[in-house]
């Protein structure tokens, strides 16, 4: 593991302890409290999980994956499951590595979320990632809705080294995509990414607007790889998945950049949401640096979710 790498995990680590008294408690409770795995050990875990904002759908498949392993390996003592409940927890949180085409191919990306949760400086943070990577990156400033959005993405640009268009307060933001889809073209850009409005109240003309945009970058740049990035501020729990559902019937949402993840007591929320909505969960953000924001790995994820020693 990298050094940038291991001080995100104790970042990471340190960002999920509330979230791991919350869980860990109970689940430790339940492994020694119990003397016999039996329909009450089952129900106490599922109490515990649901109560640790993983959510029904998840903590069901993962508690079903279980006493699925438990038969098939005739464990009897509740203690040797706990081990059994990480690996399941793992299983459901796997990312595919088809998940990072776009960072490979000529690809556009609309960065969508609610205002607050951390979006434009995802924004901001993802493109200094790709630069580094050596990725020809342009950022188009879509969010014109909100004062100061543009001002804090361009401070964003500068500091990831990335040009940007757009960013005029009460310009269409759909011709702010029609330029900047044409000057990635011109400019043989690799990722164009696009920050976007986030007023989920006015959810009739932001669904207009979404469509806009998507309509303009089918029609003039029809052979770019598409992706719509949902950001989620994980200290808001079950909020987020809300969030998400309501989003998702907007955009076809293909990943989630979960943010905020350092002090959180509700890190649970990203088992939840990827086991509701069949949609991975690739970045995760601890911090306000461009270091702070990096892939996930369900492994690492779940390791320090549960203080095991990678």
């Amino acid at each position: 593991m990298s050094e940038e790498k291991r001080g995100f995990f104790a970042r990471l680590r340190a960002g999920l302890t509330k979230t791991r008294e919350n869980i860990l408690k109970g689940i430790d409770s339940v492994f020694s409290g119990f003397s016999a795995i039996d329909d009450d050990f089952y129900e106490e875990l599922e109490e515990i999980l649901i109560m640790g904002d993983i959510g029904v759908n998840a903590t069901t498949a993962i508690v079903e994956r279980l006493k699925k392993e438990v038969r098939e390996r005739h464990i009897k003592e509740p203690s040797e499951c706990k081990e059994l409940l990480i690996e399941s927890i793992k299983e459901q949180m796997q990312v595919d590595d088809t998940a990072y085409d776009f960072e490979r191919e000529q690809s556009v990306i609309m960065v969508i979320g609610v205002n607050g949760v951390g979006k434009t400086t995802s924004v901001g943070k993802l493109a200094g990632k790709l630069k580094e990577s050596g990725r020809k990156v342009l950022i188009a400033a879509a969010d014109t809705f909100r004062a100061a959005a543009g001002d804090q993405l361009e401070e964003w640009a500068r500091r990831a080294g990335v040009p940007m268009i757009g960013g005029k307060e009460g310009a269409d933001p759909a011709s702010v995509v029609f330029d900047a889809v044409n000057a990635a073209k011109a400019r043989g850009v690799d990722v164009l990414l696009i920050d976007t409005a986030g007023r989920l109240h006015n959810k009739k003309n932001l669904m207009e607007e979404l469509r806009k945009m998507n309509r303009i970058i089918d029609r003039e740049f029809p052979d770019a790889h598409r992706e719509n990035l949902i950001v989620l501020d994980g200290t808001t729990g079950q909020n987020a998945l809300v969030q998400a559902r309501e989003f998702g019937e907007v955009a076809n949402l293909t990943g989630i950049i979960l943010t905020k993840m350092d002090g959180t007591a509700k890190g649970g929320i990203a088992v939840a949401i990827q086991s509701e909505l069949k949609v991975p969960v690739k970045y995760i953000g601890v911090g306000e640096t461009i270091e702070d924001l990096q892939k996930f790995n369900s492994d690492e994820f779940v390791n320090a979710l549960f203080d095991v020693d990678a």
